[in-house]
């Protein structure tokens, strides 16, 4: 009943059902049965199974008044007045086997099975300096919200509905409590009413997303969460209406992770411009396209056929822990439980420094990192989109990386008294089978632990990406 209420499917009782119930002659229970009856809608012009013929050969002539009130809770499937039963009655989930509708005859357990599929799936990895939680645990009046409602007049009227319905959100707020940055979002299967319209389909939609608290990545961040809402929940899109502005950061943002203008949406005789993202992507939409234009447009799309070289490069624990946060295994340190952000961790596009020799590697190819040290596994999935060799100069390689590197100005230095490449990737995946150096070796992908960046041929590839789980509905080749 509490899945059902989550996911707005309406219960209904049949009024034959009541009859049954009447029957019952312990008194005190009957009556309590009857009072809980009476808080639901009943089933109203139910279909009558007595004239069906063939209805009746199937299941048989009743002769209790059992039998009759299971045909008639039956017949409402049959007929189609109604999508499913549950019931723990042997002998209805026997007739709906003869029937041909078991699937839509279910018992509880089956039914439980059944819907919480179809749960918003919301747990996702993100940092502790971030809270995911109810609308109605913000404070409306926080200045934080002063430009949405200059943008949106009746903002705290949808602000209060909503909280109300329970819609949820990502929020990072400052030493002082204050809001600092916001991602509210809803999971949607509907039309989108712009011009031109957008047809019905399962979406998620980012409701706000909006940052003050700046130099953490947290715009990134939510981009990054809101992509692993979606895949997680099977939806094919994720979009957002926005009023756009000359000089406007966020759209700058979004552009860079596949988001394109694709209607107008006319809100209080105001025009919002809505930017929309494809997930899930049909092969036919790629065409020919380049693989570096796959990860631009359609990340977390990739493309890993045979015209990108593959390279398994060494990690420490140390340093994997800074850069991919998400990491399932990941222990969190103090500093993240006093609400502190890795931002190299909060990133999407990350920065990988080494002095190895190689000059093969190219933008669109893929990294698989190898995490040395303690779980001696493949276990996480980047692709290049830019690489430069043979730097010195540290000033140079600190501007190069940003905020996306694992690496502090002394270390940079440190690096840069050898000539050093500086690898600038996309992260997509860790394996959600980590593949042990023991699995690399016997498949003689590997000879021995890798100490630099070493080169596989695709086949030992695609047995890395088989053993690993990797998703096949977002890789192009």
């Amino acid at each position: 009943m509490k899945i059902m209420n989550k996911l707005n499917i309406k219960i209904i009782l049949h009024p034959k059902s009541l009859e049954d119930i009447k029957k019952d002659r312990n008194e005190e229970r009957r009556e309590i049965t009857i009072s809980k009856f009476k808080t639901y809608d009943l089933l109203e012009s139910f279909p009558n199974p007595e004239k069906d013929s063939e209805f009746i050969n199937i299941v048989g002539i009743p002769i209790k008044l059992n039998d009759v009130i299971d045909n008639f809770l039956l017949y409402t499937v049959y007929k189609n007045a109604v999508n499913f039963i549950i019931t723990e009655d042997l002998g209805i989930l026997k007739k709906a086997n003869k029937l041909g509708v078991s699937e839509r005859v279910l018992s509880v357990l089956d039914a439980i099975n059944l819907l919480i599929k179809e749960l918003p799936k919301e747990k996702v990895k993100h940092p502790i300096a971030l809270e995911n939680i109810e609308l109605f645990n913000l404070n409306i009046n926080d200045p934080f919200f002063n430009s949405l409602r200059n943008d949106y007049p009746k903002f705290n009227e949808w602000f209060i509905e909503k909280s109300k319905k329970g819609r949820k959100c990502f929020v990072y707020r400052n030493i002082d409590d204050s809001i600092g940055a916001i991602l509210i979002y809803k999971l949607e299967d509907e039309e989108i009413h712009s011009n031109p319209k957008l047809p019905k389909k399962k979406r998620l939609k980012i409701c706000t997303l909006k940052v003050i608290s700046l130099g953490f990545k947290i715009g990134e961040l939510f981009i990054k969460i809101a992509i692993e809402l979606a895949i997680n929940n099977n939806r094919s899109e994720i979009y957002f209406t926005h009023f756009t502005k000359d000089i406007d950061y966020l759209v700058d943002l979004i552009e860079e992770y596949g988001f394109q203008k694709v209607a107008i949406f006319e809100r209080n005789n105001k025009e919002e411009d809505v930017f929309l993202k494809k997930i899930l992507i049909k092969k036919e939409e790629i065409g020919s396209i380049k693989p570096l234009e796959v990860l631009k447009k359609y990340f977390s799309n990739f493309y890993d056929g045979i015209k990108v070289k593959k390279f398994i490069v060494p990690i420490k624990p140390i340093y994997h822990d800074k850069l991919f946060t998400d990491f399932p295994k990941r222990q969190t340190t103090i500093n993240e439980h006093l609400k502190k952000f890795i931002i190299e961790g909060n990133t999407i596009k990350k920065a990988y420094l080494c002095n190895a020799s190689t000059k093969k590697i190219r933008a669109g190819h893929l990294l698989l990192f190898y995490r040395s040290e303690d779980e001696k596994a493949i276990v996480s999935l980047g692709v290049v989109e830019k690489v430069k060799y043979n730097l010195r100069n540290k000033d140079k390689i600190a501007n190069l990386v940003g905020k996306r590197t694992v690496y502090s100005i002394s270390e940079i230095e440190e690096i840069s008294k050898k000539p050093t490449i500086v690898i600038l990737f996309i992260q997509h995946f860790h394996f959600k089978k980590l593949i042990s150096y023991e699995i690399l070796k016997n498949n003689k992908i590997l000879r021995g632990p890798p100490q630099t960046i070493t080169e596989i041929k695709h086949n030992k590839y695609l047995i890395i990406k088989k053993k690993g789980g990797i998703d096949e509905r977002f890789t192009f080749n």
